[in-house]
């Protein structure tokens, strides 16, 4: 996963006796470690140096014993970093169904359900070749709820879903499926270890890191700088921009002084959105929202909001996010932009770079989801 590396080296700096393994992350992600390789593959759209690392990660942990101990490292982004293609399906058709999933507007729950059954590693996969040596997986968590069999597609955990629910959410969001895969999800083999499962119980399953803590930890950060703060939760999901139109009202409302909190405040919310693609812009969830809410606000007074993925990368672009003011939407009218219309066609990242708006951090090497600040000040007051 993307917050492979760092992991991994935290691991090399406790670990006294002997080890070895394998790191694979995203390109751009790597840092150098002692002990343990590192490769970089692809991500949102899985690739060949992908399916390179899931092959050689399973030979490394082929024939096992009881003594031997396994650490599996699981952090978001593994779901299409860790790519082995289950039988009879080429890594292309998996490509071309996880592209036409990212579009579609299918939350993480639904993509990755449809992941793990065109696995060969993932769905409690990787936890079957481990037996019977022990297992404990380590996970820095980036899904709502915390679910371990979500979080990179759960290659350690059991799997509750099953694969009629995968052909189910490809028929939901009208995604051609090729016959390959088709006939893979029919045939029972598909199906991933379910919970129960004895060959699973030699593992211990525990998260480290979550979407909860960073909200947790920024809110105490606002409090200690004298600002009150509503905390709307981490596992906020949806449309990015139906979203957005919620959090400018409620900003609104507390604006005016009639909401739960009163100015100065942080409204603070995390969890994953999604973009059901219309249009053929170029941007993220995080630059969406911050469209839709700058659509919304047309400048309200004291309003000023920041949204970002915390492993650095929105979307497919270089940012993690962008920054919202005030000024922004006269700003954009004057530079000739029509944020309506760039919403419309999904065009947050030209937008916000044109302004100078976009927030470029590189890659963090962690990762627990989006993370987004709206900051309402009085209306006498400002930045």
């Amino acid at each position: 996963g993307k917050a492979a590396c760092s992991m991994a080296s935290c691991l090399e700096q406790h670990w006294s006796g002997p080890l070895r393994g394998l790191v694979v992350t995203a390109y751009g992600h790597s840092q150098p470690l002692q002990r343990i390789e590192v490769i970089e593959a692809g991500h949102p759209v899985p690739d060949a140096m992908g399916e390179r690392a899931a092959k050689r990660i399973l030979a490394l942990v082929a024939n096992l014993d009881a003594d031997d101990l396994v650490i599996c490292l699981i952090s978001g982004g593994g779901s299409s970093l860790l790519a082995l293609p289950a039988t009879g399906i080429s890594l292309a058709d998996k490509q071309g169904i996880n592209r036409a999933l990212l579009k579609s507007g299918a939350t993480i729950d639904e993509i990755n359900r449809v992941r793990k059954h065109l696995s060969a590693i993932k769905g409690g996969r990787l936890g079957l070749a481990c037996t019977p040596a022990r297992l404990l997986t380590l996970a820095v968590s980036d899904v709502p709820g915390n679910d371990s069999a979500t979080i990179a597609s759960g290659p350690t955990t059991a799997d509750p879903s099953t694969s009629s629910e995968a052909l189910s959410i490809l028929h939901k969001y009208r995604i051609p499926i090729p016959e390959t895969i088709a006939a893979w999800l029919k045939n029972p083999d598909s199906e991933t270890p379910k919970p129960g499962d004895s060959r699973l119980s030699n593992h211990d399953y525990r998260i480290i890191a979550s979407a909860g803590q960073s909200l947790e930890a920024a809110a105490r950060q606002a409090q200690q700088a004298g600002f009150n703060t509503l905390l709307l939760g981490d596992d906020i999901t949806g449309e990015s921009r139906d979203v957005a139109r919620k959090h400018a009202a409620l900003a609104l409302t507390i604006a005016k002084g009639n909401g739960p909190v009163s100015p100065p405040c942080v409204i603070l919310s995390g969890g994953e959105t999604v973009v059901t693609v219309r249009g053929n812009g170029k941007g993220g969830r995080n630059g969406e929202y911050l469209l839709a809410l700058a659509n919304t606000l047309r400048g309200a007074s004291g309003i000023y909001a920041l949204a970002a993925d915390t492993d650095g990368i929105d979307g497919t672009g270089d940012n993690a996010g962008a920054i919202l003011s005030p000024e922004t939407w006269q700003r954009a009218r004057e530079r000739g932009w029509d944020i309506s219309k760039e919403l419309e066609n999904n065009n947050c990242y030209p937008l916000f770079r044109d302004m100078g708006d976009l927030l470029i951090t590189g890659p963090t090497r962690t990762n627990v989801n989006d993370f987004r600040a709206i900051l309402i000040m009085p209306s006498e007051t400002t930045l």
